[in-house]
């Protein structure tokens, strides 16, 4: 079989020369006819496809920047954000310090108003309570009085064996003795 496949591939061969030029075919036109498809498939690849493909690229890469543009944006955003966060913070923890001090300095003044209502109230109290005993020492003594005097008349009475409550009445020796114990000086 390979003997025939060469022999057939040397009847077909051009007989020209022994030496055939792959390179350089026989004829003419099939050269130009493929020189011609060349440039018509050179022009068609040049005017329609490259710029496509040029346009398509110039696209992906302005979205790339714009991506890369938009991502810095957004970073520059977000640091600007969390500067605001930050200082809104800040502000708020000042605030609430200040509501704090605030809130001390109105404690420390209700209780003074507080301290200073209930010592007035302790004096008002006080003042009344030492009325009070007060009038009931006077009322002691006004009552220890008439008994003292109705005492000291039922006494000299049975000791001199008669009553005496109605002279002693009269007269007023019990008072006017009791008086003159008052106005002496203690020694």
């Amino acid at each position: 079989m390979r003997r025939q496949f060469a022999a057939r591939a040397l009847t077909a061969a051009p007989t020209k020369g022994l030496f055939v030029n792959p390179l350089w075919p026989d004829n003419f036109h099939e050269p130009v006819v493929a020189l011609v498809t060349f440039f018509v498939v050179l022009f068609v690849v040049g005017k329609l496809l490259v710029p496509r493909l040029q346009k398509t690229l110039a696209e992906r890469a302005d979205a790339i920047d714009g991506g890369i543009r938009r991502a810095e944006e957004i970073q520059a955003e977000v640091r600007n954000l969390q500067r605001r966060y930050h200082e809104q913070m800040e502000e708020a923890r000042r605030e609430a310090a200040r509501l704090r001090e605030e809130a001390r300095e109105e404690g420390a003044q209700i209780r003074a108003e507080l301290r200073a209502q209930a010592q007035a109230e302790a004096r008002h109290l006080i003042e009344a309570a030492h009325a009070q005993i007060e009038a009931d020492r006077q009322a002691a003594f006004t009552e220890l009085r008439t008994d003292i005097g109705r005492l000291s008349a039922d006494l000299a009475g049975r000791i001199i064996g008669e009553s005496l409550e109605e002279v002693v009445r009269r007269t007023g020796v019990v008072e006017r003795f009791l008086d003159e114990l008052e106005n002496r000086p203690v020694s």
